[in-house]
């Protein structure tokens, strides 16, 4: 490969990327307008159908819809159960009781989580640095959530449930990532090289999370409310299923087939970003000084992590 096809490939994968963490910046938004009438099982099924049938158009129109060999689908079937069934119940349920640009800043800190992974699981050197960073981008964690009471949080009384499942989901998705990395890369005998590997093993991900995420919907229940949600909740849907659900998980794993995972989960330091600036007019969440400061920090904690 040529050094200009090089930069090229890796130009549309960062592109890809920031394409991915838009989209998911928007969708905290968008579930805290689709939650007041939906349960959170109902909407995230409602949402991966919909991400589905996108993903399924689309490979059907480039002639890949094609079925991976056994390692592959059962990959992705663990992959699904991860990324989609476990981190949206994260997610959507958290939303309930956290603010969604204090979600954005908590999950902002997952590339921290991806550098922890890569020294545990795949000995990478930790450098001082990036221990520093991370030190700072959990103090600054810390003083989002506590609203600027480090006091109370430390003693347990600023700590809301649903920051500590944002929290988790952010650890969650840095597994992800670091799993789907190595399952775009290890590839499977089974499966012959095709085209769009990366696009249909993220179909065959969301797939398999769809169908895990069914039992959590039943038990849930709240179907007939589909029936009459308001535009303003559809026009949300629509956005979690069609970008959300949809294109952004093609573009993140575009953009992992392209380039190492710690590089990829940077781009999540965009993520908190969007969602601040649109809940403030969609939601009217104020911007608070506890949220720049704390924001600033994770944001410096994170170049930190990034630079050493």
């Amino acid at each position: 490969m040529t050094d200009d096809r090089y930069l090229m490939t890796r130009s549309w994968a960062y592109a890809a990327l920031t394409g991915s963490v838009t989209f998911w910046g928007g969708s905290f938004v968008a579930m805290k307008v689709v939650l007041p009438e939906l349960s959170p099982g109902v909407m995230v099924v409602t949402r991966f159908v919909i991400g589905c049938a996108v993903l399924a158009l689309t490979l059907a129109w480039r002639g890949s819809l094609w079925i991976p060999g056994r390692r592959d689908l059962a990959a992705t079937a663990v992959l699904g159960a991860i990324g989609v069934t476990l981190h949206q119940w994260l997610q959507a349920t958290g939303l309930q009781t956290a603010a969604a640009s204090v979600s954005s800043w908590i999950v902002a800190i997952s590339p921290v989580f991806v550098v922890i992974l890569g020294w545990a699981l795949l000995r990478e050197r930790v450098t001082g640095g990036r221990i520093a960073g991370i030190l700072v981008a959990a103090t600054g964690m810390m003083v989002i959530v506590s609203q600027g009471k480090l006091g109370a949080f430390l003693a347990g009384r600023a700590w809301t449930p649903g920051d500590g499942l944002i929290l988790a989901s952010a650890v969650n998705w840095a597994v992800f990532t670091v799993l789907s990395k190595y399952v775009i890369d290890q590839g499977d005998a089974a499966s012959p090289v095709r085209r769009d590997r990366s696009m249909v093993l993220m179909f065959y991900t969301l797939v398999f999370g769809l169908l895990f995420t069914l039992p959590w919907a039943a038990i849930q229940g709240g179907w007939a409310a589909l029936g009459h949600l308001s535009t303003y909740a559809w026009l949300g849907m629509g956005f979690l299923g069609v970008a959300c659900s949809g294109l952004a998980y093609i573009f993140w794993f575009a953009g992992l087939e392209a380039v190492d995972a710690t590089q990829v989960g940077a781009f999540l330091y965009l993520e908190p970003v969007v969602t601040s600036l649109v809940a403030v007019p969609v939601l009217g969440e104020p911007i608070t000084g506890a949220l720049l400061v704390g924001g600033a920090a994770i944001l410096l904690g994170l170049w930190l992590v990034n630079r050493t």
